[in-house]
C-alpha cells in the first residue's frame, strides 16, 4: 500500500508538469483548423463563381454585352428580350427654303400688229425670279442685252392672243428661253427659275 501511494504521488507531479505542455499544443492547432476553413470557404466562392460564370456564357443573348445595363444611354424601354435594341433616329427638321431671289426690270412698251388689224400698244412690266445671287448680277451686267432681248419677244405677239391665258403662259415660255441663252462667248448662263408679269396691258 505504502509503495502504490507513493507511485501515486509521483505521477501527480509528472501530469501536472505534462499539462502546460498540452496547452500551447492547442493553441497552435487553432490556427492550422482556421486556415483549413477559409480554404475551403474560398474554393466553395470560386466553384459558385465558374458556376454561375458558365451559366451566363451559355444563357446571355449573343451580341448583347454582358455589362450593357452600365451604358447610360440604354433605358430599360430599349431592351427587348433581353437584347438591346437601338433608339428611333430624332427626326431632322426640314430644310429651311431659301428666300427667293427677285430681279425687277423696268417696264417695257412696244407696237404690235398682226395683219391687217390696227396697231396696239403692249405695255408690260416684268420681275425675274433667279435662283442665285449670281446670276441676278449677271442679268445686272448684261442689262442692255437682256432688254433687247426682251423686246424682241414681245413685239412678235399677236394682240389678241397675248391676252389668253394660253398666250401668256406661252410668252412666259418665250422670254424664260430668250434670258437663259448664253450671254457672251463663254458658257454664261443665268439660271432663271421664273418670269413674273407684274403689270400687263394691251390698249
Amino acid at each position: 500500500m505504502a509503495t502504490s501511494t507513493t507511485a501515486r504521488k509521483r505521477s501527480a507531479p509528472a501530469a501536472a508538469a505534462a499539462a502546460p505542455e498540452e496547452a500551447p499544443a492547442r493553441r497552435q492547432r487553432k490556427p492550422s483548423a482556421i486556415k483549413r476553413l477559409l480554404r475551403t470557404l474560398l474554393l466553395v466562392l470560386i466553384v459558385i463563381a465558374a458556376s454561375v460564370g458558365a451559366t451566363l456564357y451559355y444563357t446571355w443573348p449573343s451580341g448583347t454585352p454582358l455589362l450593357g445595363f452600365l451604358d447610360k444611354d440604354t433605358t430599360p424601354e430599349d431592351v427587348v428580350d433581353g437584347a438591346s435594341v437601338q433608339a428611333p433616329a430624332k427626326p431632322t427638321p426640314p430644310p429651311v427654303a431659301a428666300k427667293p431671289i427677285f430681279s425687277p426690270l423696268d417696264p417695257f412698251t412696244v407696237t404690235i400688229t398682226t395683219g391687217n388689224s390696227r396697231p396696239r400698244v403692249l405695255h408690260v412690266a416684268i420681275t425675274l425670279q433667279v435662283e442665285d445671287e449670281a446670276s441676278g448680277a449677271l442679268l445686272h451686267e448684261y442689262m442692255p442685252v437682256v432688254r433687247d432681248r426682251v423686246l424682241r419677244v414681245l413685239s412678235k405677239q399677236d394682240p389678241v392672243y397675248v391676252q389668253s391665258p394660253e398666250g401668256r403662259e406661252q410668252l412666259v415660255d418665250a422670254l424664260a428661253d430668250a434670258l437663259s441663252a448664253s450671254y457672251g462667248p463663254g458658257p454664261i448662263v443665268p439660271r432663271i427659275a421664273n418670269v413674273l408679269f407684274t403689270a400687263f396691258v394691251v390698249q
